[in-house]
């Protein structure tokens, strides 16, 4: 039988630009976490903030980020997942990477580039979605500006129990995330999670955080405004099922782009 989920959402301030500085700050979080988890998350570029500086920030897969993960992954004996920049045939990509503790490492690149900072001109966009198992659930990321399109964030036919959001979304436009967040679980019947950044970035733009868990109702179990924090909650499997066999929705939506 699946079991219930245990996830630690890490809110940070990102230094900018400098890799080895975050990655010591998330070292330092993680290994203060006193208790046990089975997922870790952080946001988007978590190595780095939201920065267009591709060529002199990427990494290859064989990169010094992606050894931190896997080994902070094997250390602490749960799944961790984030995005990085990576550099791969000459070709620069925002990558969601899912390292689990035996090594497997999962990516997603973001298929959705946000034009309004210039991401498209610098990075290449994903065509892929990934589905992770983990404990028997089925779990979906997403980075970022993808919270804005319904129909690539659809759960046809409950193809996943939880989708995740990794970000750097600025303050000036917290109300779309959190509306947003809520309405993917809703619409999905599936736990949403958005995790986020604080601060500052280079650009002189203000992070307000809001990282959240949501419910398949839409109920908002956790919600952390400007301050960084570490959070770990505990996600029923049971009442997934429960509310998708009580109000089967998703038993009535077409398929594919069909309402």
């Amino acid at each position: 039988m699946t079991k219930d989920l245990k996830v630690t959402l890490i809110q940070p301030e990102l230094i900018w630009e400098d890799v080895k500085l975050n990655i010591a700050g998330f070292d330092h979080q993680i290994d203060g976490m006193n208790q046990d988890t089975d997922l870790i998350i952080l946001p988007e570029m978590f190595t780095t903030g939201f920065t267009m500086n591709a060529e002199n920030l990427a990494q290859g897969m064989n990169g010094d980020s992606i050894h931190w993960l896997q080994e902070k992954s094997r250390q602490k004996n749960a799944d961790i997942v984030g995005s990085v920049i990576i550099k791969e045939d000459n070709k620069f990509f925002n990558r969601l990477l899912w390292a689990k503790p035996n090594g497997e490492l999962c990516a997603y690149d973001k298929k959705h580039l946000f034009r309004m900072a210039g991401e498209e001109k610098v990075y290449h966009p994903g065509d892929k979605h990934i589905t992770v198992e983990l404990r028997g659930w089925k779990v979906r990321p997403f980075i970022c500006y993808d919270l804005r399109f319904p129909v690539w964030t659809r759960n046809i036919a409950n193809h996943y129990d939880m989708a995740i959001f990794v970000a750097n979304w600025p303050e000036n436009r917290s109300s779309h995330w959190k509306a947003l967040l809520q309405a993917r679980a809703i619409e999905n019947q599936c736990y949403v999670i958005g995790v986020n950044r604080v601060g500052k970035d280079g650009n002189g733009l203000s992070f307000s955080g809001d990282s959240s868990i949501i419910d398949p109702f839409g109920k908002i179990l956790f919600q952390k405004s400007f301050d960084p924090c570490t959070h770990t909650a505990t996600l029923s499997y049971s009442d997934l099922l429960e509310y998708r066999e009580s109000f089967p929705v998703w038993m009535d939506a077409g398929k594919g782009g069909a309402g």
